[in-house]
């Protein structure tokens, strides 16, 4: 196992869109939100989905939070999903291309099941904060990850999934322990940190907001949020799990670096224009 760091050229690479496509080349991401009055960080996660490059976004909620969602969003789509069956028909749409779960998704039974729902489509699907508490207390759900899963944990939500994987601090130890975790749940895993691990069953990268790259107002709240929206964007757009796990990391951190002191979760999606045109695109 070769541990690599991720770099600006490949991220140019994977991003960069052709003067003949249009909006479904680049796929279509679905982000699953919780009840009314929480919807805050599903909309970060969609509004990231979008400015990564995603040709549509859509935000499905409890239809009593559609007026809500609907008068906070203009790009992004908004559709009543109150029930595992109501996603189930939404995804019947083939170009639904990725999903993102778990931003303030909320733990009612209802939301367990709309993960159960989400993983058996199969489709592509980042699973992030209330998400991983719901899989980490569910065998079941766990079970049912699969290879083109996203999971992002904090160190935290990555010990309950893995317990006995949990006491990692060092570099070499945390990413033994992120490799060891996509082994065991058969999916991508990125464990997020100042050095952010991303590991699959089959390689493993770093991402580092250290030193020269130091991104200390990333400890915001809806950050973490918004690298799921990130992720899923990609996902939707075609990248493989691991590729957008590590391009969404590096997104992430060059676009707190370009706004710098002072940020807050919503600035980062705002931050991207500046980032591509420095990568040429």
């Amino acid at each position: 196992m070769t541990l690599r760091e991720i770099g600006a050229g490949p991220v140019a690479e994977r991003l960069r869109k052709r003067e003949e496509q249009h909006k479904y080349h680049h796929g279509h991401a679905l982000v699953v939100s919780g009840p009314p009055g929480h919807g805050g960080a599903a909309r970060l996660a969609a509004r990231a989905a979008l400015r990564v490059g995603a040709g549509l976004v859509t935000l499905g909620c409890p239809r009593a939070a559609v007026a809500e969602h609907a008068a906070r969003l203009d790009a992004i789509m908004v559709r009543a999903l109150d029930a595992a069956e109501d996603l189930d028909r939404l995804l019947e749409d083939r170009r639904f291309s990725a999903l993102c779960l778990g931003p303030g998704l909320g733990f009612e039974p209802v939301r367990a099941e709309l993960v159960a729902a989400a993983l058996a489509s199969g489709r592509p699907l980042v699973l992030d904060a209330d998400a991983l508490t719901l899989v980490s207390r569910d065998a079941i759900l766990f079970d049912r990850l699969h290879p083109a899963c996203v999971l992002t944990p904090h160190a935290g939500e990555f010990a309950r999934l893995f317990p006995d994987l949990a006491a990692a601090e060092e570099l070499t130890a945390r990413v033994d322990a992120c490799h060891a975790a996509a082994g065991r749940a058969g999916c991508t895993v990125l464990l997020k940190g100042a050095e952010t691990v991303i590991a699959s069953p089959g390689e493993v990268a770093v991402n580092r907001a250290t030193g020269a790259r130091a991104a200390p107002w990333l400890a915001t709240a809806g950050a973490g949020d918004v690298l799921a929206g990130l992720i899923a964007g990609l996902l939707a757009r075609g990248l493989s799990p691991f590729e957008a796990a590590e391009t969404g990391a590096w997104l992430h951190v060059e676009a707190a670096r370009a706004f710098g002191p002072g940020l807050i979760a919503e600035d980062l999606p705002e931050a991207l224009p500046g980032v591509f045109r420095a990568l040429g695109l």
